[in-house]
């Protein structure tokens, strides 16, 4: 078994959180940071934006790492590392017309702080960490659809 590598991006913009929805056709009403596996020969920065443009079409700096966080099933042998970073919009807005290149993503939204707690949102403490200085460690989260 290989362990996967992931990125995603923390990004707080008028005090809301973005998120995205990445069961298509709304197969679950699971919600996430935006991001995605990694690939070979690209900086984990630049898988980042990759992932976050395709997702959103947004463009963001990249800023310091906040969260790690393991997500795993253990009956099928699923094993995947997110890498969680803090990002600032540089270019873009969310509209609703964006599609997702890759297909994955059906829908994205900011989120209150408030409104996090009526969600069923991945990993459990994303919305304590989006909303603080706070950096944390995440070991063997059971992975959910």
């Amino acid at each position: 078994m290989s362990i996967r590598l992931a990125v995603r991006a923390v990004i707080v913009h008028d005090a809301r959180l973005l998120l995205v929805n990445a069961y298509p056709g709304g197969q679950s009403d699971l919600w996430c940071a935006p991001g995605g596996g990694v690939e070979a020969h690209a900086s984990l920065p630049q898988n980042l934006m990759r992932e976050v443009h395709e997702e959103t079409g947004l463009r963001i700096d990249v800023g310091a790492p906040c969260l790690v966080n393991e997500f795993h099933d253990p009956e099928r042998g699923f094993h995947q590392v997110d890498l969680f970073f803090r990002c600032r919009i540089v270019a873009g807005q969310i509209c609703a017309d964006w599609t997702d290149s890759e297909g994955v993503v059906s829908e994205r939204r900011w989120f209150s702080a408030a409104e996090l707690q009526t969600i069923r949102l991945k990993p459990d403490n994303l919305a304590q960490i989006a909303f603080s200085d706070a950096v944390a460690y995440d070991a063997l989260e059971r992975i959910v659809s």
